[in-house]
């Protein structure tokens, strides 16, 4: 006989993970979004439209990694 143990295994049901994000971080990426749009737009009026889109990039860009800090410092919002 083999003296070989044998894990426990788990059902392939419980291995998956969530694959989605949590609503903080799309809520935070489109927060940022429009807000930084909107102050590139005030603040950059005289200026070409596209430095508009690239300010409103940079914010939902940078609010990604400022949403999944919300999400683990205070959990997700539903």
């Amino acid at each position: 006989m083999s003296r070989i143990k044998v894990s426990k295994t788990t059902l392939p049901n419980e291995t998956k993970k969530s694959k989605e994000w949590p609503v903080v971080v799309y809520f935070w990426s489109f927060g940022l979004t429009i807000l930084s749009y909107a102050f590139a737009r005030a603040a950059l009026d005289g200026q070409p439209h596209p430095y508009h889109w690239g300010a409103a990039l940079i914010g939902g860009i940078v609010g990604i990694p400022l949403g999944w800090l919300w999400y683990r410092w205070r959990g997700d919002l539903f």
